[in-house]
């Protein structure tokens, strides 16, 4: 378990400081989408989107520090369930919004981003109560390896699905 958890610190690390660095870059574009996914009152627009920039990139520090990985684990698993919940009600609504979630990307959430949310979703709750000493050093190394290779596929997987889609 002390490996899974290892990839997993690596895992949401990565894709959570990816995200919000991401929406830090375009911040104004970022918060154009949100009441475009979460129909909200104007006025709260600009306040959501610094609270999940915010939350974004502590998860991030907290995952990373033995010492708050728990909490960051947490913190991780709120947001994906918050981000999943969101965009399954964007879904039903028949207006699927796109998928501002690693930068400027016009892709629509689709049945795919439930996917991928759930997934990770499970993977910080299985690190949250699964807290341990880290593997030995060789092990650490494969683990959190493992880990960022998986957060980078997670980031590209819009880019991926393109991919693939215009080869079939």
């Amino acid at each position: 378990m002390e490996y899974l958890r290892a990839a997993g610190v690596a895992l949401i690390a990565v894709v959570f400081a990816a995200s919000s660095v991401s929406k830090l870059r375009d911040f104004r574009g970022f918060a154009r989408s949100v009441p475009v996914l979460v129909p909200m009152p104007a006025g709260w627009v600009t306040p959501v989107s610094v609270v999940v920039v915010a939350a974004e990139a502590g998860s991030a520090v907290l995952v990373a520090v033995p010492a708050t990985a728990t909490a960051g684990f947490l913190l991780a698993s709120a947001l994906l369930l918050a981000f999943t919940v969101a965009i399954a009600a964007s879904l039903r609504r028949g207006r699927p919004a796109p998928c501002r979630c690693f930068g400027v990307s016009e892709t629509p959430v689709g049945p795919r981003h439930l996917v991928r949310n759930s997934v990770l979703l499970a993977l910080t709750l299985l690190g949250a109560l699964a807290p341990g000493p880290l593997p030995p050093l060789a092990g650490a190394v494969v683990a959190f390896g493992a880990g960022v290779v998986v957060a980078v596929l997670v980031i590209a997987m819009d880019d991926i699905a393109v991919v693939f889609a215009r080869s079939s």
